[in-house]
């Protein structure tokens, strides 16, 4: 728990976009699958929500801007109450880039384009780290039990992050 509040002290619940470079689209298959096209046209100005993570307790929103310099803009939206397994960090705030070969899976991978442009593509890629965090081992009367006055082993939960690659035909 100690390791979790770490986490989300130190994330920011908001994102800057990234450089389309770092975002390796149609490189790895996301773990959900998504029909092409199946994201809903969304107009300018118009706040939409693109997913929930649940277990991190935050709401992912997007808006298109129509301001050419910055077209879409993205937001994460911690939600309370909720009982959180999962930490959600922004990802400029991490080292490098979430990638396979750095122990990140690709959770998800959202298109939303605006309704007014149809080539004007929004692309949103959820990235996964899982943790370790597992329950305790049975005891001798075979019960998975937490005792409060010894202390537990350090475990890493799970952790979200989010990159977003800007429109280009916007």
């Amino acid at each position: 728990m100690r390791n979790a509040s770490i986490l989300l002290a130190a994330a920011a619940m908001t994102l800057a976009l990234v450089p389309a470079a770092s975002i390796a689209a149609g490189s790895a298959q996301p773990e959900i699958q998504r029909a092409p096209g199946s994201g809903t046209a969304q107009p300018v100005g118009q706040v939409h929500t693109l997913r929930n993570i649940p277990e991190a307790c935050v709401r992912l929103e997007g808006q298109f801007t129509g301001d050419p310099a910055m077209p879409y803009s993205f937001r994460a939206v911690k939600r309370d109450p909720c009982a959180q397994r999962a930490a959600y960090v922004d990802a400029t705030t991490l080292k490098q880039a979430p990638t396979i070969k750095s122990g990140w899976i690709l959770n998800d991978r959202i298109s939303v384009p605006r309704s007014d442009a149809p080539a004007c593509v929004a692309t949103i890629e959820i990235w996964r780290q899982p943790g370790d965090a597992s329950p305790p081992k049975l005891d001798a009367q075979g019960r998975s039990r937490i005792y409060l006055d010894k202390p537990q082993q350090a475990v890493t939960v799970p952790v979200f992050t989010a990159l977003v690659q800007p429109p280009k035909s916007c």
